[in-house]
């Protein structure tokens, strides 16, 4: 059975000019434009096929690949707004719509927004939303501390950034823990830094602890052997230097340099690191 919502794989019944026709199931046969047709598709192939119901509940078959799929956030730029509410480009034929009263601040035309998209199952119609806090839990479970998670920043704070995490919960990345510029709606690895007693967790954004040391000191060493054994960098040179050379932070640059001079692998100059010759 064919189910809305999802991609189906579904077997061609025949190729015209303008598309192709697939075997919906209990949908009956469906055209797929040829706008739509994404890879090569002969009679009696058996490709994916994506179904949902657009904003007139006419089902709508294609196979591209949604920029967000139902139980994911994605930011998505409005192209325009009506009364019912603002209709977003999430790279299908048909427009997704994110009703006026799932918006958390009214939403304009142009603007781009985190929006988490979800299949309504009384309706049977993909719609978004930016009340986050509905559909994503504030305290997530299922976490411990340094697993890795992958991120979608989705606002931005005076004391730092909250993030979706893997599209099911929120945290929140400090500012004091961050040393790189983020944007709304970037995708990011980050690891579990902190869970409250409430359950709300804090979030890196780099690998915490003495594994991130280690990787780093062979991340330092191979690189002074590909510039020929010697880096005009210290550990009083500028955070954001040895973020663009390492995508560390200087607390973990100095800790894994300290480690690679007591191993008698470098030495510490005052313009720089100097690979020792064995």
């Amino acid at each position: 059975m064919a189910i809305l919502g999802f991609f189906n794989k579904l077997k061609v019944t025949r190729c015209v000019t303008a598309g192709i026709y697939v075997d919906g199931e209990q949908f009956g046969e469906l055209k797929i434009p040829g706008w739509d047709v994404t890879v090569k598709a002969e009679k009696g192939d058996v490709i994916d096929v994506f179904l949902f119901l657009d904003n007139e509940e006419e089902l709508v078959a294609t196979m591209r690949k949604p920029l967000a799929m139902p139980g994911e956030v994605a930011l998505l730029k409005v192209s325009g707004v009506e009364s019912m509410g603002a209709l977003l480009d999430w790279g299908m034929p048909k427009l997704l719509l994110v009703p006026t009263s799932e918006q958390q601040q009214k939403m304009v035309r142009g603007f781009s927004y985190v929006v988490y998209v979800h299949f309504d199952p009384k309706s049977r119609r993909i719609t978004g939303s930016t009340k986050l806090e509905k559909y994503l839990s504030i305290a997530p479970g299922d976490l411990r501390l340094k697993q890795e998670v992958s991120l979608t920043i989705c606002d931005e704070s005076d004391l730092g950034y909250r993030a979706v995490i893997n599209n099911t919960g929120l945290g929140f990345v400090y500012n004091n823990d961050l040393f790189q510029k983020l944007k709304i709606g970037q995708k990011v690895t980050g690891y579990v830094k902190n869970i409250r007693e409430d359950g709300r967790v804090d979030l890196y954004l780099q690998k915490p602890g003495f594994e991130k040391i280690g990787d780093l000191g062979d991340q330092i060493i191979a690189r002074l052997r590909t510039v020929g054994g010697f880096l005009a960098v210290t550990d009083k040179s500028p955070a954001e230097e040895i973020y663009q050379l390492f995508n560390t932070s200087k607390k973990n640059f100095k800790k894994a340099i300290g480690g690679l001079y007591k191993k008698g692998l470098v030495h510490l100059e005052d313009t720089g690191i100097r690979l020792v010759k064995k």
